[in-house]
């Protein structure tokens, strides 16, 4: 034992902890059941009905015929990869349907989109512009090797809301 160990066993010996007794004010009183009242339980709100648009679709290709001059350089600065296909669901809005002209859809939105066909219906990112002559038309982002080439009408478009899980 060092020496500091032994002086203070010396000077303050151990001593045994016995129980403390309970105050007068304490000791008579019994115990008790108690109820707790939960809190009200709050109807969670349905999800937020976000507005459906109905559009033309069409297929469109990084080609300089079908787009300006820089086929692969959307409107948002984004770079088309050189072997790209409708399977990374890039699409392109109408202008009337984009904030920067009034409409509700931002560049990097995710949007659904129902009513072309199974392989084609899905999620997309708003990547793109159309020509200022269109109104409540979409793009599809496809390669040439693809052949797609058709207009649907009746398309359902609506904007998917991001949903934010803790980790």
């Amino acid at each position: 034992m060092s020496i500091a160990l032994v002086l203070l066993t010396l000077l303050f010996p151990p001593r045994p902890i016995f129980s403390a007794a309970l105050p007068s004010t304490v000791a008579h009183l019994s115990p008790r059941t108690v109820a707790f009242v939960s809190a009200p339980i709050i109807a969670k709100r349905p999800p937020r009905r976000l507005p459906i648009y109905t559009v033309t679709a069409t297929i469109y290709e990084a080609d300089a015929r079908q787009t300006d001059s820089e086929p692969f350089i959307t409107a948002d600065n984004s770079r088309i990869p050189r072997r790209h296909s409708s399977k990374m669901r890039w699409m392109a809005l109408s202008r009337d349907l984009l904030k920067p002209w009034g409409g509700d859809f931002a560049f990097g939105d995710s949007v659904r989109v129902t009513g072309i066909s199974p392989k084609l219906d899905g999620n997309y990112i708003i990547h793109d512009t159309m020509n200022r002559r269109h109104r409540h038309c979409m793009d599809i982002l496809a390669a040439k090797s693809e052949h797609l080439d058709e207009m649907w009408k009746n398309v359902k478009i609506t904007k998917v809301e991001p949903q934010w899980h803790a980790s």
